[in-house]
């Protein structure tokens, strides 16, 4: 099975012109953990999700993908 883009923290990251390093400093989280969080192959808490927010300066719905069908 395929696995689902659910975050799309990357992007975010590339827009704002920041690494997986610069996030896993700020957070201080290992950059491999982060590194698994922008290719989704896992996904971070939301509590976390929301402390990632805070930092890029987002709305937390900005990180995750759309569940709604068009």
């Amino acid at each position: 099975m395929a696995k689902k883009a659910i975050n799309r923290l990357k992007v975010v990251l590339v827009e704002q012109g920041r690494t997986n390093k610069w996030l896993a400093e700020k957070l201080g989280k290992n950059t491999t953990t982060v590194s698994r969080w922008c290719t989704n192959e896992m996904q971070p808490s939301l509590e976390t999700l929301v402390e990632i927010a805070e930092v890029l300066g987002v709305d937390v719905r900005e990180l995750l993908n759309s569940t709604t069908k068009f």
